[in-house]
């Protein structure tokens, strides 16, 4: 028992950057000899995790650019480079038309994807997301009412939804806080508010005129195909400021997965960084569904392919969030030129699904770190 104690200790001391110099082993205190061969083990996995965002970044310039250059009129990177500079006659197709879309899938998919490693890692279940916990579907309630009960569209209903998002997640923290935030009464609280604005969005679907209902279903399944400069300004902003406030207080997250008393221990207060961590993804989460609706399955899946990808089992911010972007544009892609300009939704819906089948399948969805 004292020996895991230890070892727990030692790796969080290695969680916050301070130097191991020894283990302790039936009482008696040692070198750590095998030091060298976990900070050869180390640079592996850095080295893997490396090349892994590098590769996820390239995969995003290349979609990004087939997201710009594809469409009924088809135009090369020079044309495509021209027409950004506001040169050219691809210039209004391009800036008007296609970049809008392209810039809500990148930004949307990042925030997603960061967002749902971020409450995957903090409620430690690989399981959770937002999707699951009622927040993006607080956002569909809220949004679907402004549609179909107010008559609103555009920014009133990306308004509504931010509120709707925020309403639902702060409720959930207030009824699962007892003595500081508790990630499994959070999970459990978040599934049961999932069940009651899913209930409440059905309940506006079936009551709404029948005219009104193909709109509000647009939205609420996701689609980058709306998406406009101003809202994108506000996107742009929120994640300017919410993605670096979630990679400074994700920095915790290592400790936070050792347990609340070990973390303790260590200096770090439990509560509030789970606070810091969670409210930077319920932003993110609120403005991106705001701008889109809620895109499905991104926030999801995005953190397990990621820690698949890199070998690691801790949150993995910055490989999520690429790999949430890679998935919401090269979706739209499909969506767009390949099923007939679908909402980008159906098709993270077509995919997340398998994909979520083949991590339980592995066991990857089945405990944290999988």
């Amino acid at each position: 028992m004292r020996r895991d104690v230890v070892m727990r200790e030692t790796a969080g001391q290695a969680a916050l950057g301070r130097p191991v110099v020894g283990v302790v082993a039936e009482g008696v205190v040692t070198p750590a000899g095998g030091a060298a061969t976990v900070r050869a083990a180390r640079a592996v996995r850095q080295r893997r995790s490396t090349l892994v965002v590098l590769g996820l970044g390239v995969l995003v310039a290349v979609l990004v650019g087939a997201g710009l250059s594809l469409g009924a009129v088809r135009l090369g990177p020079g044309a495509v480079v021209e027409a950004l500079m506001g040169r050219g006659p691809g210039s209004f197709v391009v800036l008007q038309l296609r970049a809008p879309r392209v810039v809500a899938g990148l930004l949307v998919g990042l925030a997603f994807g960061a967002a749902g490693a971020a409450f995957q890692s903090v409620l430690r279940n690989p399981l959770a997301s937002p999707d699951i916990l009622g927040i993006s579907g607080g956002a569909s309630a809220a949004g679907a009412a402004a549609i179909l009960l107010a008559g609103w569209s555009g920014p009133q209903v990306a308004a509504a939804a931010l509120a709707g998002a925020l309403l639902v997640a702060g409720g959930v923290a207030a009824a699962s806080w007892s003595r500081g935030l508790s990630g499994e009464r959070f999970v459990l609280v978040g599934v049961a508010a999932a069940l009651l604005v899913q209930a409440v969005t059905g309940y506006l679907l079936t009551r709404a005129d029948v005219r009104d209902v193909p709109a509000a279903l647009v939205w609420m399944v996701g689609s980058t195909g709306a998406a406009r400069w101003p809202q994108l300004a506000v996107l742009t902003v929120a994640c300017a400021v919410l993605l670096p406030a979630l990679a400074v207080a994700g920095r915790r997250l290592p400790v936070l997965a050792l347990g609340d008393d070990l973390a303790r221990g260590l200096g770090v207060a439990p509560s509030p960084a789970r606070i810091a961590v969670l409210g930077a993804a319920v932003g993110l989460i609120a403005v991106g569904t705001a701008t889109t609706g809620p895109v499905a399955f991104v926030a999801f899946v995005a953190g397990p392919i990621a820690r698949r990808a890199t070998g690691t089992a801790g949150a993995g911010l910055g490989a999520a969030a690429l790999t949430g972007a890679v998935l919401v544009l090269a979706a739209d892609l499909v969506a767009q030129h390949l099923l007939g300009d679908l909402p980008v939704g159906v098709v993270t819906a077509l995919v997340g699904g398998p994909v979520l089948w083949w991590l339980l399948s592995r066991g990857g969805g089945t405990r944290w770190g999988g």
